[in-house]
């Protein structure tokens, strides 16, 4: 089974504003950039889109190493996720979990591959993570 390693980031001009995600796939070592944009989000939701676009372009079971800038993402998919499933997705105040439509996805695509996650410093020494930056950005200004 090939590993697949992942870059991914969100980016939103204003919060909320005109948001963008990107994804760097790396196969075989082979690179493919993924990227897209939502005319009203926020730089959460922009990191999950991220996450899940670049998850779901994985079509076979492989083993997956995933870096992500975020630890609201990193945090939520392997701390905060199951308590908030226990509770019906409803956070420590009874409330619903912000984002819930794309936890859930996030999720159900999680449950069907092997997933390692890890955090980068954002803005640093990482060409993966400043090019997913860069484009995440791009994508972001050029909605209009």
């Amino acid at each position: 089974m090939n590993e697949v390693i992942i870059y991914t980031d969100g980016s939103c001009l204003g919060n909320p504003g005109k948001g963008g995600w990107a994804a760097i796939i790396i196969k075989n070592e082979k690179e493919e950039e993924i990227f897209g944009s939502e005319k009203e989000s926020t730089n959460n939701r922009m990191e999950l889109t991220a996450a899940i676009n670049a998850l779901a372009s994985i079509k076979q079971n492989k083993k997956i190493k995933i870096y992500t800038d975020s630890k609201y993402v990193k945090d939520g998919i392997e701390k905060w996720i199951h308590n908030w499933k226990l509770n019906n997705w409803k956070n420590a105040n009874k409330k619903d979990v912000k984002n819930k439509d794309l936890w859930i996805k996030l999720d159900i695509l999680i449950n069907e591959k092997e997933v390692n996650w890890h955090w980068v410093k954002a803005h640093s020494i990482n060409k993966h993570n400043n090019r997913v930056d860069l484009l995440a950005r791009s994508a972001a200004s050029a909605n209009d």
